[in-house]
């Protein structure tokens, strides 16, 4: 039996208006996100997947169609009930100094305290969790202007699990990151996915790793738009190589790989 579709989507279009004028970047996308997913958005540059997600995430309204989440349309949702149903990771490195992680970690209860409450047990609870899952306990008094990058996305992903919403989106979650950073981050990713039946959908631009890591991937480009499949159905369909190949850039159809040529 397949997992719940937490996202759907029916008819999406994204892009930007201006007066009359509009600038369609996806146009009338059906899909869904199912509990559970650790789903990748992959694209170049300039391929509309920041607004993608924005829109995603309710940050930004769709040119036309919907996003429910839990079925609720996210243009019916309050912004309270909105940060109790979609957490986001976003590629700005977190500019926060004086303040420990642990503290951080805790502004993820806002949704539930307001932002100056007072965290009561069971809150604390949740904080200790998401530190305990995401391997940061020992770092709690830390500075934030102290932690490396890797770590510094550590807390950022536990203030995301501290928000405890069903759903959590992550723009470029790799950016900044050494490649042993790049794959512990994604195997964080997929292991909250499928261990805390966390929808996690993710932009990013490291195509080996999240090909290997993600349960489905979201190909998009300008001229091809956006294709949905597992990494093999998008290898076999030759998918991949439409949307990635380039002069110098080779594809290897039975690893699903592609290779400096």
């Amino acid at each position: 039996m397949e997992n719940k579709e937490v996202v759907i989507t029916r008819d999406l279009t994204t892009g930007y208006r201006k007066g009359k004028r509009e600038w369609i970047i996806t146009d009338r996308l059906s899909t869904s996100l199912r509990e559970g997913e650790f789903v990748s958005l992959l694209g170049p540059n300039g391929a509309g997947k920041s607004t993608l997600l924005r829109t995603l995430a309710g940050f930004q309204s769709p040119l036309g169609g919907q996003v429910l989440i839990e079925g609720v349309d996210l243009s019916e949702m309050n912004p309270r009930d909105l940060a109790r149903t979609v957490s986001v990771v976003l590629t700005e490195k977190t500019q926060i100094d004086n303040m420990n992680v642990e503290a951080l970690v805790g502004l993820g209860r806002a949704p539930y305290t307001g932002f100056w409450g007072t965290l009561d047990p069971k809150d604390r609870e949740v904080v200790e969790s998401a530190m305990r899952l995401t391997g940061i306990e020992n770092m709690r008094k830390r500075e934030v202007q102290s932690l490396s990058d890797g770590e510094r996305q550590k807390v950022m992903i536990a203030k995301a699990l501290a928000q405890s919403t069903p759903v959590i989106f992550l723009d470029e979650p790799t950016a900044f990151l050494d490649y042993p950073s790049k794959v512990e981050i994604m195997l964080l990713l997929a292991r909250l996915a499928k261990e805390e039946r966390k929808t996690i959908f993710m932009s990013t631009h490291d195509i080996d790793i999240a090909l290997q890591l993600s349960s489905r991937i979201w190909l998009m480009d300008k001229k091809e738009g956006v294709t949905i499949g597992s990494h093999r159905e998008l290898t076999d369909s030759g998918a991949l190589e439409r949307y990635f190949l380039r002069p110098g850039i080779g594809f290897d159809r039975e690893s699903g790989r592609f290779f400096v040529s």
